[in-house]
């Protein structure tokens, strides 16, 4: 009879939350194996790693190191950022309905026997709630959290994937904010493609956003990663009064063109963004050193940034694509990697981060830039193996850059960093709110 035991603590709870994995009841020094098998959208995907037993014949997974195995050393969570999907190619991570829970299913296996327990991880807590947003030209998912509220917001927008960010607008509903993320191509209704996309867009859904939630102190965060990263920096300059503060995850400093998200009729060096009805000025316009080159000559996975530090060689054609980030009037999280395969998000953040600092911007300005990581920032727990991909809209075979372990520690500290300068921007956003006018006071 197997004398091994298996226990999660917590067994069940939100996705960010760090569980406690022990194995019991096995010889001390022994060999166990831990494994982990989770569904993501149909898809299966597994993890393994062995430990030594302690001389209370224990593993504990937050004290013990991975001997062998998908990850080496000491990880409390590493037999979740580690998985790997059965089938290759598989990349999507959480179900389609973001309400369900994501259950890992672990088995624990020596010459002692074997036992197995379950860990299930969700998105939304208790008392979310989920309404899809189809109105006045915006498409979105709005998610409120439990309580009357009145809530922070903050409104969330993809990269160059396109569609619905409703895994990362669930998880801050249920951390308290009022989120809507907002998709503005790939989603139905809208333009397959990021080429040609209005500003007023987004102006509208920060508008609608404020109008439906009315949220605490008027307060309205703008998250985005990617080329949503370069879009909060430039809705920050661009409508300063209507943003509260920016999220800006592995962004540019400078305005891009279409790139791979392009409409392949106008070409991958047309306008992204428009103003007024008129494209703005991006990196690639008579830029004198730009050049695809190194991008789409060679062996894939093709790293994409290459072809962007060509064209941060022609400093004047850079300085007429700078997003004028000296215009926001808020604060500001820069989140880059230092192996970003996309673009260079370390430079574009330092970029940002020297002007703001310039100007002696009033508002808080933080910036981490996470040594060997790559584009995909998330939040933590979540696998971080599937590095090279097929972009979900050009289908070029290409990298994101950076090492499991590297892009996991970006996961946890990003998200733990990003829920404290929310916190932070929040509180001195209600205390000017506070304070009396001049008109008041005299």
């Amino acid at each position: 009879m197997s004398t091994l035991n298996i226990t999660v603590s917590p067994a069940d709870d939100l996705i960010d939350v760090p569980r406690r994995i022990v194995v019991t009841g096995a010889q001390p020094g022994e060999l166990v194996q831990v494994a982990g098998r989770t569904v993501r959208a149909g898809a299966a995907w597994r993890s393994s790693a062995r430990f030594v037993a302690d001389a209370a014949g224990h593993v504990d997974l937050t004290l013990a190191p991975a001997v062998e195995g998908d990850y080496q050393g000491i990880s409390a969570m590493g037999l979740l950022w580690s998985q790997a999907p059965e089938q290759p190619g598989k990349r999507e991570l959480f179900h389609a309905d973001v309400l369900q829970p994501l259950t890992t299913a672990l088995e624990v296996t020596s010459a002692s026997g074997q036992a197995q327990a379950e860990l299930s991880q969700r998105l939304c807590a208790g008392g979310v709630t989920r309404r899809e947003v189809r109105e006045q030209g915006l498409v979105g998912t709005l998610f409120l959290p439990a309580g009357p509220g009145p809530h922070p917001a903050v409104m969330i927008l993809n990269g160059s994937g396109g569609g619905i960010n409703e895994a990362r607008a669930a998880l801050y509903a249920s951390r308290g904010y009022a989120a809507f993320a907002l998709a503005y191509f790939k989603a139905p209704g809208l333009s397959d493609y990021i080429s040609n996309t209005p500003l007023e867009y987004f102006q509208k859904g920060l508008e609608w956003l404020r109008a439906t939630v009315r949220p605490l102190g008027d307060f309205v965060a703008i998250s985005g990663q990617s080329r949503g990263g370069e879009l909060v920096l430039l809705l920050g300059a661009t409508f300063p009064r209507d943003v509260s503060a920016v999220l800006a995850y592995v962004p540019s400093a400078l305005v891009h063109s279409g790139q791979n998200a392009c409409d392949p009729a106008i070409g991958r060096e047309g306008p992204t963004w428009l103003l007024g009805g008129k494209p703005l000025t991006h990196q690639w316009e008579n830029n004198r050193h730009a050049s695809w080159a190194p991008f789409d000559e060679g062996a894939p996975p093709h790293r994409h940034v290459l072809a962007m530090l060509t064209a941060l060689q022609d400093k004047e054609a850079v300085a007429k694509a700078r997003i004028p980030v000296e215009k926001i009037d808020a604060p500001v999280l820069l989140l880059s990697a230092t192996d970003d395969g996309s673009w260079p998000s370390s430079i574009y953040s330092k970029m940002v981060s020297d002007k703001l600092d310039e100007v002696a911007h009033p508002h808080a300005v933080e910036w981490h830039d996470y040594q060997d990581a790559g584009h995909a920032i998330l939040f933590p727990y979540v696998p971080t193996t599937q590095i090279s991909y097929a972009h979900p809209v050009s289908g070029r075979i290409s990298t994101g850059g950076g090492e499991p372990a590297a892009n996991a520690h970006a996961d946890k500290h990003s998200w733990q960093h990003a829920q404290e300068f929310l916190r932070n921007a929040i509180g001195a956003h209600l205390a000017r709110s506070a304070q009396p006018s001049r008109k008041e006071v005299s």
